[in-house]
């Protein structure tokens, strides 16, 4: 479902000179359906950059991106729009959503956006946001109010409302109670067996053990001049 292949990446430091500066090459790896890859390496080695040119934020330098039949590394604006609206979802660390919008409405948005009924993916919503234990009393707030870790599990909720068939995970059990810790493990494990391709980065080593079939040490990626 998603195929890296020979990915580089560099930077450009605009207010040094110029100076180009190789963070990453000859990155390949593999993840089937129903298969979490997790990221692994020390601060720095490249793991969310990894992640963020996957999901199209970063401009990949040469290589291949591929999440299904799109090439992210090469794809237009519109194919990437499209890509994350029905197929690569993405759980960051933090909440970035329209202010004054309800936290019901927030986290039932990308259902909606593929064309679910209002009423199937406000049911959803508010399952998930059962789960992860968010008052009902603050559905119809917006979550741009709630404290850190309301907005965490928010954010939780919202990257898994709709099915996506690849998913990127960003430390998503980070600073989380064990219920909802476990919670999340669940919905990770839910979403594996309804097949989708999974790549996390989980500094919480148990997690990491639980749900990922297989590491991958970012730092094998690092160009040596720059290690």
């Amino acid at each position: 479902m998603i195929c890296v292949e020979n990915l580089s990446k560099t930077f450009t430091l605009h207010n040094q000179g110029s100076a180009v500066i190789r963070v990453m090459e000859s990155a390949s790896f593999t993840v089937a359906a129903g298969e979490c890859v997790a990221l692994t390496g020390n601060s720095g080695a490249g793991k969310s950059t990894l992640m963020r040119m996957i999901y199209g934020n970063y401009l990949a330098a040469s290589g291949r991106i591929m999440v299904g039949d799109v090439d992210v590394a090469s794809a237009e604006p519109r194919e990437i729009l499209d890509l994350r609206r029905n197929t690569l979802g993405y759980v960051s660390q933090f909440l970035r959503v329209v202010p004054r919008v309800p936290t019901l409405d927030v986290v039932a948005e990308p259902l909606r956006a593929v064309g679910v009924d209002q009423e199937a993916a406000y049911a959803r919503a508010r399952d998930l946001l059962s789960r992860l234990n968010i008052p009902e009393t603050l559905w119809g707030l917006s979550p741009t109010t709630f404290s850190g870790g309301e907005q965490q599990r928010v954010n939780i909720a919202r990257g898994f409302a709709h099915s996506y068939p690849a998913l990127l995970l960003d430390e998503p059990t980070a600073s989380l109670d064990a219920t909802n810790r476990e919670t999340v493990l669940s919905l990770i494990e839910e979403a594996k067996a309804g097949g989708a391709a999974i790549i996390g980065i989980f500094h919480d080593a148990p997690a990491r053990s639980r749900v990922a079939d297989l590491e991958i040490d970012v730092s094998a990626f690092t160009p040596k001049q720059a290690a």
